[in-house]
């Protein structure tokens, strides 16, 4: 999906991703504190799970050709690509 849009369509679509996990980076560490990556590293790590949940469907063979279910599926993978890491971080940082 992400291959066959054109150029300006990507732009934007990448630019909206960025500004959204601007804003759950934010919100996400107000909430989890010391657990999370920061604000910034809060929005690398959704920003990175929302493209890599579209690629990673994609590689399955499964179409995004509806708006609605790649955003949804963006969404999830960003929220348990979160959830994933700062799990493994805050259980790292209750070993030591």
């Amino acid at each position: 999906m992400l291959w066959n849009l054109d150029p300006a369509w990507l732009m934007m679509a990448v630019a909206i991703v960025m500004v959204a996990s601007v804003i759950f980076g934010s919100v996400l560490d107000a909430i989890v504190h010391e657990d999370g990556f920061g604000p910034i590293g809060n929005m690398i790590v959704f920003a990175g799970g929302f493209f890599a949940a579209i690629f990673l469907v994609n590689t399955y063979g499964i179409s995004l050709r509806d708006l609605t279910l790649a955003t949804v599926t963006g969404i999830g993978g960003a929220f348990v690509c979160f959830f994933l890491l700062t799990l493994l971080k805050a259980g790292a940082s209750r070993l030591r």
